[in-house]
């Protein structure tokens, strides 16, 4: 099979299957890969793409299904066999050594030896150092891994993959923590690759990204293989219907509402060194944004608020009382709710069952002679499943088992089951697919047309001007700009981000 050019595919997996006993986990896992090109690899949370990337890996094997690599039938029986065929994965969160040197993590378990069994670390640093030049980035071989940013931990990643003489790197959500700066310097790392022959498949939620970086796109859907296009034969409009069968044209679904009562009054808020002098107010029936770039202390502000973290100074009302210092417990009883940013490490206990995390910040109501209900636990869960429309197995499986964005759907249901009167939800659909994006922000639509004040911090432009009411724009740690929904636009919120201008709040 050649693409029109006439070139050989470095890698065909075609009608790969997968069953987790009951579960079709994939069903048709077809993508083909190019020397020499980005590809995209698409589709919704629960699509396939993760099943088809672990086989890939060698992490499991397909039931069924034919995998070529350079027109050779290989069978991948574990990761060593991934690794010797020339496959390289790069996760979304690497997994160095943080004690050990850049070189030592690159080369672990294959370090160049002097006689007598002794490493050889100084051709160890070169050879590091020979693949960062490969790559076009300066990094010092000899410097510990412990406090490199993500965007250098993922090069020390890619670095080991080309040292291992890897031709298909698979980056599975590779710029989601990372900032714009960091996100360009990896797209030319990609470049470089992919002139040097290897073939990069990249998986990502953020549609810009594929038409910035990707030759081609792949679309899976329900375990399936829906279509494979150049990426300048399709859009935007046309990724989304693939990939979810059906056009979103609500995708921030916005139902106009009059503001009630105030619900949050904060004033005069500081944290040393942190933000400073922070006022603002969300009332019933609106939302009310945080924009500005990483670091400009939107999330500290909201920790704050909660009781998190303790204010140096300034005062935090919700329904008009005051609400004590560094005290989350205070704030959660005066019907306050924190959806955190890291869902997985602090919004839920990954090894707890669905509906033990669904109840956790309702306990108190549960409880009865000190012991659980275990009925009215599962009772809560269920409700909240529903309402939310959770796809999952069973409620007693793993919350680890869920897809991103069901897991955020039950942190929102763990909130929600308080009836709480204020909302701070921190990037509601960061690493989510564009179909639940949709289904999050009609939750949030829905709350607020019932009267809830929702407080949202998000770093996408689009859900900022999309779903917000009001947006507060925050800078190095200060409100810049207080916008309304029909004066915000990209711009005047970018220039404000970026202290290139300022509207007083």
């Amino acid at each position: 099979m050649n693409d029109p050019k006439g070139t050989e595919p470095l890698l065909v997996l075609r009608k790969a299957a997968k069953r987790f006993g009951a579960v079709r986990a994939l069903e048709d896992g077809s993508v083909t890969l190019y020397p020499g090109e980005s590809h995209a690899l698409l589709g919704e949370n629960g699509a396939g793409k993760s099943t088809l990337v672990k086989i890939l890996a060698g992490v499991h094997q397909a039931d069924s299904g034919e995998l070529l690599i350079e027109g050779r039938p290989v069978v991948l029986s574990g990761p060593a066999a991934s690794k010797a065929a020339g496959i390289s994965i790069i996760y979304q969160e690497p997994t160095l050594f943080p004690d050990l040197s850049v070189a030592e993590n690159i080369f672990m378990g294959r370090q160049p030896q002097r006689s007598g069994r002794r490493i050889d670390r100084a051709a160890m640093n070169r050879a590091a150092g020979e693949v960062f030049a490969r790559l076009g980035v300066e990094l010092d071989p000899d410097r510990q891994a412990r406090g490199l940013s993500v965007a250098d931990q993922q090069i020390v990643e890619i670095a080991k993959a080309l040292s291992l003489d890897a031709k298909v790197l698979v980056m599975d959500e590779p710029t989601a923590a990372l900032t714009s700066v960091e996100v360009d310097r990896l797209f030319e790392v990609m470049r470089t690759l992919r002139a040097q022959g290897a073939a990069v498949l990249f998986i990502s939620h953020r549609l810009e990204e594929v038409f910035a970086s990707c030759q081609r796109v792949t679309i899976m859907r329900d375990g399936r293989f829906v279509s494979t296009a150049p990426v300048e034969e399709v859009t935007v409009d046309s990724i989304i219907r693939s990939m979810v069968g059906r056009d979103l044209d609500a995708l921030f679904p916005k139902t106009k509402t009059t503001p009630g009562e105030v619900v949050l009054e904060v004033e005069h808020l500081n944290r040393q060194g942190v933000f400073e002098d922070i006022s603002l107010t969300v009332r019933r029936g609106e939302i009310v944004a945080l924009a500005g770039l990483v670091g400009a202390g939107r999330s500290e502000v909201a920790r704050a608020v909660f009781g998190i973290d303790r204010r140096t100074s300034g005062t935090v009302r919700v329904g008009g009382r005051e609400l004590p210092n560094g005290d989350p417990r205070a704030a959660m009883a005066a019907g306050v709710a924190l959806v955190p940013e890291d869902r997985r490490q602090q919004g839920l206990v990954m090894e707890m069952g669905i509906d033990q995390n669904v109840a956790l910040a309702s306990l108190g109501r549960l409880r009865r002679l000190g012991l659980i209900r275990r009925g009215a636990e599962s009772a809560l869960a269920l409700t909240w499943a529903e309402r939310l429309q959770l796809k999952f197995g069973r409620m007693r499986n793993p919350v680890s088992t869920l897809s991103g964005g069901n897991q955020q759907k039950v942190v929102l249901g763990k909130w929600l089951a308080r009836g709480p009167s204020l909302l701070i939800i921190d990037e509601p659909t960061r690493g989510i697919d564009v179909g639940t994006k949709a289904e999050v922000h009609r939750i949030l639509d829905g709350l607020v047309s019932d009267g809830m004040a929702v407080l949202m911090i998000s770093s996408e432009l689009p859900e900022v001007l999309g779903m917000a009411d009001r947006v507060l724009v925050l800078h190095e740690g200060r409100i810049t700009a207080e916008l309304g929904r029909d004066e915000a636009d990209e711009d005047s919120i970018m220039r404000a981000a970026t202290g290139l201008a300022a509207v007083a709040p």
